[in-house]
């Protein structure tokens, strides 16, 4: 350590004050007696206080930052032993639900008659399905085909009345046009007697 009449702490350098090798700053001189003994031990009281309560901080915070990477490590460790084991668990429960209805006659039994019953439920959902889209199917052929019916009739008519306007309207010029040759005939006939 230092002699006693050289008082020191490690602040920062300020203009002004005297520094030894190793860079720290003297606080008081006794030798040059510019200070007093007391200004010279309350500023090292203040200094060793300042020190301290700095140690202090820093503790605390390096312990809080320890205590938190501890607290993450130990939440990963865990997580990394829990994950397989509930999968084990998982699995385990799974294959006793499996199994367990099939341990005993009467389980075995009830099990068997359970799954008829789901069966048989499943087939009359299945056919009721299967019968409604069935209807549906015919009703709707059955609309189709009243309707191409009713149009193909309708169609007929249509085509029907047009030749029968078409025959009566060609049959009427040939007896108009026979019955102008037949009187133009007559006219010259009359003509040339």
């Amino acid at each position: 350590m230092f002699a006693k009449e050289h008082m020191f702490v490690t602040l920062a350098d300020s203009p002004g004050r005297q520094t030894n090798s190793k860079g720290f700053i003297f606080m008081a001189d006794t030798k040059n007696g510019s200070k007093s003994r007391t200004q010279a031990k309350r500023a090292t009281t203040e200094a060793k206080k300042s020190a301290t309560s700095t140690a202090k901080a820093t503790k605390r915070a390096a312990t809080k930052t320890a205590v938190a990477e501890k607290n993450q490590v130990q939440t990963v460790a865990e997580a990394a032993v829990d994950v397989p084991v509930g999968i084990v668990l998982g699995v385990s429960d799974r294959v006793s639900d499996l199994v367990e209805p099939w341990t005993g006659r009467a389980s075995a039994e009830k099990q068997l008659k359970s799954y008829r019953t789901q069966l048989r439920k499943t087939v009359k959902r299945t056919e009721r399905r299967g019968t409604t889209a069935r209807r549906k199917a015919t009703t709707e052929a059955r609309k189709t085909r009243n309707r191409v019916e009713r149009e193909a009739r309708k169609h007929q008519r249509t085509v029907e009345t047009t030749l029968k306007r078409n025959r009566n309207e060609v049959e009427s010029r040939v007896r108009r046009a026979i019955d102008d040759q037949a009187s133009r005939a007559q006219g010259l006939l009359a003509s040339i007697r």
